[in-house]
């Protein structure tokens, strides 16, 4: 930090994707700006992430040839979100997202692919693309920051080094030795990964080569991020935001604003009171892939000067496995089949491989004394483990000990031992995959539908018919593991408009007082579009209220 230096036109709490999209925006139009940063690292929860950004219309998808329009994706966001949010914010994000995505394509050393075929997480809704309308960085040197790049937050699942696997590459993976394009997938990794070693590069893909990409544009622009430094409040004169407090060295420290304070410090679910206090039981911190940092500082500091708050109970949820190392959130492993999810009743109770959040939805809708859907149970027999990757381990490796030690993961030789070790109605589990079997030879599941939509074939094996989600249980020894409410981060935050302004519970905008990504309450309301519906509004809105601070939002 420069003592000599605290007052600049725009400040940014928050060094995500969303703030550093602000700050970039802001320094492209002239405007002097600060990014100060809670933790020592910088990418917060985006770094930690799948990196997708869901963005329609924009130009990397028109260059792959992807047929969309205006009308298509206001009618898909208008399924998604639903009454909870304004038409004016949804227009919002379809507007500028576009100009928002070539913006930072232009100011950083990244560039972005389509990934094929990752629909839309409702496909047949009305305007869904099956096609998809997820766009990820390609695979970035992380040597183009120097010595920052110490600086990154680490990925919430640490890759072997030299290891860079793109969300196009996951699909194939997953797979196992299924499948012909998977072990192909398989050695173009290996390949890559040999290059990258041998030319000695830092090679970076996902949601660190996002975070690392954006940090990179701040650095060519020269806008400073000061680190260990978080925000403590807001200094507000005559009704207006006109700076933060922030505390720095153990000193407190207060930055003046020009023009206004961008709120971008991600959500609160590492605040077990918060989480307490707005959400449902039972759920933990210790389930969340969120970065360590996210304990709701800024929605606290909105908060304390008016603030609405909207959206406090929901999250950006996930099934996920509580490993000894931490949780692990399952996606591909819920759709491959030879799989069902049942609660302590031994019964299905969901679309296995329906969106993440529509899952833990069902978990906590579901959830009663005598019927508990928390914890839930994946079920699957040793065909499965022979055929596919689970949790990073490739197929017919044994799973690690300790996860049985911890009570994650349990095997027996008999549906009915195996029910009797999880305290599970046996009765109810053997007429479950009993009928869920049946279901599987005749290629139609007519319980809950899985395998109906494209979002479900997605991450299911298409050399399975007749349908790629579904195959019986029938081989010992079988398998349970252990499924809970997991959450990429929480999704309530402060209320915003479409220029990103904060509101205050009257609707009523806070002067210089902005906020982007999960500090503010999501434009997807109680949904998600599609992969990298978090980051792509985050940096929308972001771009947005920088847009606006500068006196250039249309």
């Amino acid at each position: 930090m420069d003592a000599g230096e605290l007052e600049f036109d725009v400040v940014v709490a928050g060094s995500g994707a969303a703030g550093m999209t602000a700050a970039l925006t802001a320094a492209r139009h002239g405007l002097s700006v600060v990014v100060v940063e809670k933790t020592g690292r910088f990418g917060g929860s985006t770094a930690r992430s799948g990196g997708g950004v869901w963005v329609p219309n924009n130009s990397v998808l028109k260059r792959a040839g992807v047929k969309d329009s205006p009308e298509q994706a206001s009618a898909y966001l208008a399924h998604v979100a639903g009454q909870e949010v304004g038409k004016e914010r949804q227009a919002a994000l379809l507007e500028h997202g576009p100009a928002m995505l070539d913006l930072v394509r232009a100011s950083t050393p990244m560039e972005f692919a389509w990934v094929p075929g990752y629909c839309d997480y409702y496909p047949e809704a009305s305007g869904g693309l099956a096609s998809g309308r997820s766009v990820e960085p390609r695979l970035l040197d992380g040597r183009v920051l120097g010595a920052e790049l110490a600086r990154l937050n680490p990925p919430y699942l640490p890759a072997p080094a030299g290891v860079a696997i793109t969300q196009s590459d996951y699909r194939w993976l997953s797979l196992g030795t299924s499948n012909p394009r998977s072990v192909w997938r398989a050695a173009k990794v290996a390949a890559r990964t040999a290059r990258t070693k041998a030319l000695r590069r830092r090679t970076l893909s996902l949601g660190q080569a996002l975070a690392a990409g954006l940090r990179g544009g701040l650095l060519t622009l020269g806008v400073p991020v000061w680190y260990d430094t978080p925000l403590t409040g807001l200094l507000v004169e005559d009704g207006a935001v006109t700076g933060v407090h922030v505390e720095c060295e153990g000193e407190p420290v207060t930055v003046r604003t020009r023009r206004g304070v961008l709120i971008a410090t991600g959500g609160f679910e590492r605040n077990a009171a918060m989480r307490a206090e707005y959400q449902r039981q039972p759920v933990g911190t210790q389930w969340t892939v969120g970065s360590q940092g996210n304990t709701g500082d800024g929605i606290i500091a909105g908060q304390n000067v008016g603030a609405g708050l909207d959206l406090m109970d929901d999250a950006w949820w996930g099934p996920s496995v509580p490993l000894t190392s931490g949780p692990y959130f399952c996606l591909a492993e819920r759709s491959l089949p030879g799989c069902l999810m049942v609660n302590a009743a031994g019964q299905r109770f969901v679309n296995e491989a329906s969106p993440y959040v529509d899952a833990v939805h069902a978990m906590y809708d579901g959830h009663a004394e005598d019927s508990p859907h928390i914890p839930a149970w994946l079920i699957t027999d040793q065909r499965y483990r022979n055929s596919y990757v689970f949790a990073g381990l490739p197929p017919r490796r044994p799973l690690p000990r300790r996860w049985y030690a911890a009570g994650t993961v349990f095997k027996a030789g008999t549906l009915a031992d195996l029910a009797a070790a999880i305290e599970v109605s046996a009765a109810g589990l053997a007429a479950t995959v009993q009928r869920f079997n049946g279901f599987a030879v005749a290629g139609k599941d007519e319980d809950f539908g899985r395998g109906d939509s494209a979002y479900d074939r997605y991450y299911g094996d298409p050399r399975r018919r007749p349908n790629p989600n579904l195959a019986p249980l029938s081989l010992p020894p079988f398998y349970a593991i252990k499924i809970v409410p997991g959450d990429l981060g929480t999704k309530g935050g402060l209320c915003t408009d479409e220029r990103a302004r904060v509101l205050r519970q009257d609707g009523t905008p806070i002067t210089g007082l902005y906020a982007a990504g999960n500090a503010s309450a999501a434009v997807m309301g109680r949904s998600y579009a599609g992969a990298g519906a978090t980051i792509g509004p985050a940096m929308t809105f972001g771009y947005i209220a920088a847009l606006d601070m500068a006196g250039t939002a249309g």
